[in-house]
């Protein structure tokens, strides 16, 4: 995944903080009577911990922001607003870190740290009821019943990148329609009114920010209306807010790339059409032993540069580059799954925005073995649609010569276009290896990293934690 840096969380000198290696992170010292199974007592009091006596509100930003005091704290996780003021001398990592959260939206601060904290179980008995949506003005739709066809037709009042933003999924008599904007999503939902046949066309006008969804009537009748409006139908918030939704995907085919990494390609349902913006990622999630496995994967396409028409990029497959690691839970399962078997797949997820790349010039990429899967498409819309990026250059770490992914295609790029340039780092090469050896330090950068006059540059990191946080210091 790509991920962009956002405002330091938790402060730099919080208990919180990660500690250096070989260090065991601290926590606050608890009062006694406020361990976790204190707080779990507490809740099941009856104690009244949100101040409103059992009813559930809809809540403005305006009036999120009141509530932003040590005994009023409010704060939104996922577009839930719980009263956390009660939890304060619970909370692990002190009140001035749960402070930080007061009277905001804390989805991204929450992710940072807690992401894995099933939040919504802790903190049920102080939920205060669900942000409130905001009219969108900036998108307009209309919808036409024809003999055979209903198209329903979305206006996104902005130009859409080449690699889509339109996201359907119709199952039996449901269909949703999710426009991933930016960090916002406008989704239309319906119960239809009669049948339809089992699948969609969409087509995109990008440079107009046109979306049409073509649904093929079972019955040529006519249509008053699409149909029935269900929960979240017609509503515009951040994507983070949304909630994944998974379809059922068939395996149609797997290629080795090299000795331990695969590209498994995947086939939608026929009802489900899926344009994944660059720098997002997908869920796959599967039964294992009982236990739901979950894994985020970041699409490439077919092959570093594919044809304009190719499938992936029409929606109907998803090609997923995995390293299959031989104690790896999911992937041991994935290596071994027959032609034909069935994954779920999420989402798409993830914060990366186009808005980044706004008047960059100069884009780097530094990547570490499969974390070079987000920048393969990066990779291609930098040189196909960003006329403003001058040079796209990419430094690859890896073990040994033959863990580089898709090596003999960035070498073909670089020999046929003149604003690419790639950089192969080996930490354990072969002696008749020529190109650089080591592992990423402030000296192999200092060249790499070059900032002409008058020019904008952005660097994007991906690959272990380890890996990532010494690029990023």
């Amino acid at each position: 995944m790509l991920n962009v840096p956002s405002q330091s969380f938790p402060a730099a000198g919080s208990q919180q903080r990660v500690a250096p290696t070989g260090q065991s992170r601290n926590k606050v010292a608890l009062k006694p009577g406020h361990s976790l199974l204190d707080w779990i007592r507490l809740t099941k009091s009856g104690r009244d911990l949100t101040g409103l006596r059992g009813r559930l509100i809809e809540v403005t930003e305006e009036e999120l922001k009141k509530h932003n005091t040590r005994n009023d704290c409010w704060t939104c996780i996922r577009g839930m607003v719980y009263n956390v003021s009660a939890y304060m001398d619970f909370h692990p990592g002190g009140e001035e870190e749960l402070m930080r959260a007061a009277g905001i939206d804390s989805t991204d601060l929450f992710d940072q740290v807690h992401r894995w904290v099933n939040y919504e179980s802790m903190l049920k008995e102080c939920l205060v009821g669900r942000m409130a949506v905001k009219p969108n003005p900036a998108l307009q739709g209309s919808v036409s019943s024809l003999d055979g066809t209903v198209n329903i037709v979305i206006h996104t009042k902005r130009k859409i990148p080449s690699a889509g933003c339109a996201v359907v999924d119709l199952q039996d008599d449901i269909l949703q329609v999710e426009m991933l904007l930016g960090k916002m999503s406008y989704l239309l939902y319906w119960r239809l009114s009669s049948e339809v046949q089992g699948r969609v066309d969409v087509q995109t006008a990008h440079s107009v920010g046109k979306v049409q969804v073509c649904l093929h009537k079972s019955v040529k009748d006519k249509w008053t209306k699409v149909g029935q409006p269900l929960e979240h139908h017609d509503t515009f918030i951040q994507c983070k807010d949304r909630e994944l939704f998974y379809r059922e995907c068939v395996l149609v085919s797997k290629a080795d790339i090299t000795h331990d990494t695969q590209v498994l390609r995947l086939q939608l349902p026929p009802g489900s059409h899926m344009q994944v913006p660059v720098g997002r990622h997908v869920y796959l999630k599967t039964s294992l032993q009982g236990t739901d496995v979950v894994k985020p994967y970041t699409p490439v396409d077919q092959k570093l540069i594919p044809p304009s028409q190719c499938s992936a990029e029409m929606g109907s497959d998803l090609h997923l580059m995995i390293k299959i690691y031989p104690d790896g839970l999911l992937t041991s399962h994935l290596a071994n799954l027959p032609i034909g078997s069935s994954l779920l797949v999420g989402g798409p997820e993830g914060s990366f925005t186009m808005r980044i790349l706004r008047d960059v010039t100069h884009l780097y990429m530094l990547a570490a073995g499969t974390g070079f899967t987000p920048m393969a498409r990066l990779i291609r819309l930098a040189l196909q649609d960003l006329t403003s990026i001058r040079k796209t250059k990419l430094m690859f770490f890896n073990r040994q010569e033959r863990d580089i992914l898709w090596c003999a295609q960035l070498d073909e790029l670089c020999s046929k276009e003149e604003r690419f340039e790639v950089e192969y780092v080996l930490s354990e090469p072969t002696d008749s290896w020529k190109g650089r050896r080591g592992r990423i330090d402030a000296c192999m950068l200092q060249n790499f990293l070059e900032r002409p006059e008058d020019s904008k540059c952005l660097v994007c990191v991906c690959g272990p934690t380890g890996f990532t946080e010494l690029a990023v210091q």
